[in-house]
């Protein structure tokens, strides 16, 4: 099986819905009075938008409304029956459909469309970041929307995304988050809050998959046992040299297997890992170290030391998606607070970067930059044209 095929499960190529097509299964929270403009075609154009920079909403209606008539008669639009001119919707309008709408059924839309879009390639594992992010301007500290997502670490393309409300935390989403996907073969990669018993088991028990977590405090007596290895007789087995922004790192890597008198107090714990960075700061002169402990499910058999440092550092790609969103998006800055709005955009954000990412593109910002020139390019890199 191919690795885009090998842990989520896909349509065959030729089944594969159009991005209108998968759009039509999300619930349209409009009264069926007065629809001007279809669900699916609302929900397109926001995706565009957003793909050439808009971040806000009224934003999203400006760049809407100049488009041309061709591509609103594409999305199945209606004109006036009086006057037969176009009518345009304003943002009070995608305000509406976006703060009503069935937040569930539009990631997994959404993201079923992206998995079927990213298709075959190259062989190997498929590997999935999982990871939160709060909307910083959803609301007043406490009442935040939190998100939690899977990321594809190789295609970086979000393959689900849930939310996290104030009566619950991460923990309790993470099974739902991974429930719906086809996980047999893939590997987890999380931060050390999803390093719970309940979760190791599940991955490996019920969904076939293996696991990469993170050891810190908060799990003691696994962080005391992981600790206490015996490190200084463990060669180092994988080390990397980066150089950037005038700064040095260095990565060494050391891999144990845990059985016997080494074994862990962890369902299905095959490895233990330690991981010291250091890394040069020409600001002071000075180097600094930092040392990370993990733990996995894989055998040394199934996965090497060069793997598991590759899959530990390329968790990082969940993080840079949310930096995007952040930076280039402005997201924490947006004060749109209206029903399922917030995280509704941030899925659109998720797409459109999802999108350019299969494109082939890898720095972000020019991309939309250049979108922003032609609207075109937005509407071919979603198949509308």
């Amino acid at each position: 099986m191919s690795a885009r095929l090998c842990g989520v499960s896909q349509p065959a190529e030729q089944d594969t819905p159009g991005l209108l097509q998968a759009l039509a299964q999300v619930p349209d929270p409009r009264d069926a009075r007065g629809r001007i403009h279809p669900l699916p075609g609302l929900l397109a154009i926001a995706v565009a938008a957003v793909a050439s920079g808009q971040s806000r909403v009224v934003e999203i209606a400006e760049w809407a409304a100049d488009l041309p008539d061709a591509v609103w008669d594409r999305l199945g639009a209606a004109r006036d029956r009086f006057t037969g001119a176009r009518r345009v919707p304003d943002d009070s309008t995608f305000t509406r459909v976006l703060a009503g709408i069935d937040a569930d059924a539009l990631d997994a839309a959404v993201c079923r469309w992206l998995i079927g879009r990213a298709g075959s390639g190259e062989s190997g594992r498929r590997v999935i970041a999982v990871d939160g992010k709060t909307l910083c301007g959803s609301g007043p500290a406490g009442v935040q929307v939190h998100l939690l997502a899977a990321l594809d670490q190789r295609d970086q393309i979000v393959l689900a995304q849930t939310d996290v409300d104030g009566k619950t935390n991460e923990i309790t989403r993470f099974v739902p988050l991974l429930d719906g996907l086809e996980l047999t073969g893939a590997i987890i990669t999380a931060d050390a809050m999803h390093t719970q018993r309940e979760h190791a088991r599940w991955l490996v028990e019920n969904k076939h998959a293996g696991y990469l977590f993170v050891v810190k405090r908060n799990q003691p007596r696994l962080y005391r046992q992981v600790k206490a290895l015996p490190w200084t007789k463990i060669p180092v087995l994988d080390e990397t040299r980066d150089r950037g922004h005038g700064r040095h790192d260095i990565r060494r890597l050391q891999a144990v297997t845990c059985h016997g008198p080494l074994a862990l107090d962890f369902p299905h714990a095959a490895q233990a890992l330690r991981i010291r960075r250091r890394r040069y700061n020409p600001a002071n002169g000075r180097w600094s170290t930092v040392t990370v402990y993990a733990i996995t499910s894989l055998t040394a058999a199934q996965a090497g030391p060069a793997d598991l440092a590759d899959w530990l550092r390329g968790h990082w790609a969940i993080e840079v998606l949310h930096h995007i969103r952040d930076t280039t998006y402005r997201e924490d800055a947006g004060r749109l607070r209206a029903g399922n709005a917030p995280r509704a955009l941030a899925t659109l954000r998720n797409t459109a970067i999802s999108l350019l990412r299969l494109d082939g593109v890898t720095s972000i910002a020019p991309a939309l930059r250049q979108n922003s020139r032609n609207p075109y390019r937005s509407l071919q890199l979603l198949g509308l044209t």
